[in-house]
């Protein structure tokens, strides 16, 4: 993770915490709702930075290589 991914993913968290502290969110179905709406704050603002700087983000040297999958054994009832 570059450090600016890490900023825009902090600031994405940052957001929707305050926001949920101030409307004193309750519940599930209401910190899910300004997860969502605040999340858009933090991928607007890292949308506009790759317009403006030309460069992305988000780039596949960003994530982790896949681990090989596992064989599973048969499971014991």
């Amino acid at each position: 993770m570059n450090d600016l991914k890490l900023i825009f993913s902090m600031l994405g968290e940052a957001s929707t915490t305050e926001i949920a502290r101030n409307k004193d969110t309750q519940g599930f179905d209401e910190n899910k709702d300004a997860a969502h709406r605040d999340g858009k704050i933090a991928g607007d603002a890292r949308r506009k930075l790759e317009i403006e700087s030309g460069r992305r983000v988000v780039t596949k040297e960003n994530y982790l290589p896949e681990k090989p999958q596992r064989k599973q054994i048969g499971k014991k009832f």
